[in-house]
């Protein structure tokens, strides 16, 4: 992973039959090591964009728009954080085209995780 590495949280969600893409984010001290995960600071940051939206809820529901890669976890460079990524969530939120989303994602991230949940169980992460 390039120099200042940024951890991103983001959810592809749909709410009043509009298209969402909230992100949160925060840089890395240094990358996450090969074979593991984004560990307590990506449980942080998932907690924080999910209460965020479930305080949003009161404007309208909320429903994933890709199923389990609705929330996504992504190491990649400060510059992509900066000047790619608000590209491409406006493409998608345009188009709708969750293909060319996830394409320009790996694209640009050096690794990501899906955070998984199943009853009576800690959440944990999944390569993506």
């Amino acid at each position: 992973m390039a120099e200042s590495p940024y951890l991103v949280c983001m959810a592809l969600i749909e709410q009043n039959g509009q298209r969402r893409l909230p992100i949160g984010g925060g840089s890395l001290a240094e990358p996450i090591a090969d074979g593991a995960d984004p560990g307590d600071s990506g449980r942080a940051m998932a907690l924080d964009l999910l209460l965020r939206l479930w305080q949003q809820s009161d404007d309208g529901a909320i429903q994933r728009r890709d199923g389990l890669q609705s929330l996504l976890l992504l190491e990649l460079p400060m510059d992509c954080f900066i000047e790619a990524l608000p590209k491409l969530k406006s493409q998608w939120i345009k188009s709708g085209d969750t293909t060319s989303l996830v394409q320009g994602l790996r694209q640009l991230a050096g690794r990501g995780w899906v955070l998984e949940t199943a009853k009576y169980s800690q959440p944990t992460f999944s390569n993506w």
